[in-house]
């Protein structure tokens, strides 16, 4: 299977942001597309965490992430 058949589209945003400012992005699991967002589309201010909201775009599933901004690990939000 290509890598291009293992990715999924989602569309993700800042947490404290309005979901009208959601990027998509092609990523091969929730987790990476929340890592994606941060590293390569949100302005990031100097260390602590940012929650994102993450969602499937075929199912609709959704899942919400708080991104260490220093060390770029995902986990759930409480």
């Amino acid at each position: 299977m290509s890598q291009a058949a293992e990715t999924r589209q989602f569309s993700v945003h800042a947490r404290h942001v309005d979901a009208h400012h959601a990027r998509t992005l092609a990523e091969r699991s929730f987790e990476a597309a929340a890592v994606a967002y941060v590293e390569d589309l949100h302005d990031v201010g100097d260390g602590g965490e940012i929650s994102v909201i993450v969602r499937e775009l075929d199912s609709g599933h959704e899942h919400c992430f708080r991104i260490d901004l220093e060390s770029g690990e995902a986990a759930p939000c409480a």
